[in-house]
């Protein structure tokens, strides 16, 4: 593969380039009670094509529901049951890009996200943080993303009812995305 720069953003060179995991975090915040509860997902794959043409870019993301990590082993098995994502029998969210638009310095990336074999679409918030090489001389791009879904749009509308009429577990999960991707040769 040829490495040709994109004609927007200086550096970043067209191809593909894969998710590095040890370098990305895929993870949520949902309100509970009072506080908020944080979790990521520590198995998943992706790639970003990266086009000349940066509106023609694309990017595929698959994540492994049965790897979500909240720092409480008891919750995280939770999350892996029937009640939430029923990780034994849909193992896999995943996203596929529709569209890249800019917005001034920032992007919104489109697509299709898909849990428990829902799909619906989703927009992101993109902050493209740089391209790069690693110290071993491969070209890396680095952005953050984020979006706000309702959980129960993906049919994950377990709940707990408490008094005044309140519920234990918010509707409303942030997605937060730390992305580095390496380009692959």
């Amino acid at each position: 593969m040829s490495e040709t720069a994109t004609t927007t953003i200086p550096g970043l060179v067209a191809g593909t380039y894969a998710l590095d995991v040890a370098h990305t975090e895929i993870g949520f915040t949902v309100r509970h009670l009072m506080t908020k509860v944080r979790g990521t997902f520590e198995d998943f794959s992706g790639e970003i094509v990266v086009k000349d043409s940066l509106e023609d870019s694309t990017a595929n993301v698959s994540v492994e529901l049965g790897s979500v990590h909240t720092r409480n082993a008891q919750r995280d098995g939770h999350l892996r049951s029937g009640d939430f994502f029923d990780a034994e029998n849909s193992p896999k969210m995943s996203f596929t890009s529709t569209a890249l638009k800019s917005e001034g310095d920032d992007y919104i990336l489109a697509g299709e996200l898909t849990i428990k074999d829902v799909t619906k679409p989703i927009e992101f918030a993109v902050e493209f943080l740089g391209a790069e090489q690693n110290a071993y001389g491969q070209a890396i791009i680095g952005f953050e993303a984020s979006a706000s879904i309702s959980r129960k749009d993906w049919g994950i509308d377990f709940n707990v009812p408490l008094e005044g009429g309140k519920l234990l577990i918010g509707d409303k999960v942030d997605i937060h995305l730390d992305v580095q991707a390496a380009l692959q040769v």
